[in-house]
């Protein structure tokens, strides 16, 4: 196995300083990575606090268990968050008191080619972020008929040259590696905006080979049930699609954004936003870190009586 490339978190103190609340709560970082963020939250705990670090990757576990080291307060989760209700223990469902979620891929997967999420390196296509995920992106590329292939890059990558784009790679089929892919989709873009369509393409494929926004809707509405009313959700995210679907359940509990009514017109939400304005990084911290120049951090506590 190649040695573990670290991944610098993101908005580290301001996401950890609102997630934690209570000291000797029970938290949740659903996306342990290298381990980071726990680091960060174990650090904020007191003695009888609890953190559960989950991930899909060995690698990131691993990674996150030599840099945490034996701490008694926390617990390593091999799984995907989508599935949060059935991989946490049912003890502490309603006790949680803060989740965090950092929605981004993790540098260590974007550097590692063999894991064939990045457009800049040649490798297998395959971009699972785990072993747990079915379809690989060689999959994708090569067995998605024209339809869904132009479909996906347009939903997911927001790409304008989506029809184009999936002809080109049906035509240039079998396309093995990530340095194939780059090639057909640089031949038939616009040179101008060769990077930002390469990227937008390589985003569509990695949503849909770990179907991210699936999990990350999945998430949201299981977390009203493990959180205890008062507690916290928090989520980075990178790109416009995450961010909607974040912005829109911390709103009002659901995913078209619209907040219910009670008979007296009143709203009704089983959630609601802590930070009106939404959390972006410093200078400094892009400076130091371009990986953050587009996250945003949105935070959300669950109400009295919120449920799913």
């Amino acid at each position: 196995m190649t040695s573990y490339i670290e991944h610098i978190p993101v908005l580290l103190s301001e996401s950890v300083e609102a997630l934690i609340t209570e000291e000797d709560g029970t938290y949740i970082d659903g996306t342990l990575g290298g381990g980071g963020h726990s680091k960060e939250i174990l650090n904020k705990l007191g003695e009888n606090g609890r953190l559960f670090g989950i991930d899909q990757d060995d690698e990131a576990l691993e990674a996150a268990s030599n840099r945490i080291g034996d701490d008694h307060r926390f617990t390593p989760i091999k799984g995907n968050f989508g599935y949060l209700t059935t991989i946490l223990p049912p003890h502490t469902h309603g006790q949680i008191a803060g989740i965090l979620l950092d929605l981004g891929v993790s540098t260590h997967q974007i550097k590692e080619p063999e894991r064939g999420f990045s457009f800049q390196e040649d490798g297998p296509l395959d971009m699972r972020m785990g072993n747990l995920s079915g379809v690989s992106a060689y999959q994708v590329v090569n067995e998605y008929d024209y339809e869904k292939l132009r479909d996906i890059i347009f939903h997911y990558g927001e790409e304008k040259q989506s029809r184009k784009i999936a002809k080109a790679i049906i035509e240039a089929r079998p396309v093995e590696t990530t340095g194939e892919l780059q090639k057909v989709v640089s031949s038939v873009v616009n040179k101008h905006y060769e990077v930002k369509s390469l990227a937008r393409v390589f985003q569509a494929i990695r949503i849909e080979v770990n179907r991210e926004l699936e999990m990350l809707e999945k998430v949201l509405e299981q977390s009203l049930e493990v959180l205890k009313p008062g507690g916290r959700i928090e989520a980075i995210s990178y790109h416009s699609l995450e961010d909607r679907i974040v912005k829109r359940f911390f709103k009002s509990g659901n995913f078209k954004g619209k907040i219910e009514k009670d008979f007296y017109g009143n709203p009704i939400s089983p959630i609601k936003p802590v930070n009106k304005q939404v959390i972006i990084p410093t200078k400094e911290e892009v400076s130091e870190n371009p990986a953050a120049r587009s996250a945003k951090l949105r935070i959300a506590e669950k109400v009295e009586g919120g449920e799913s």
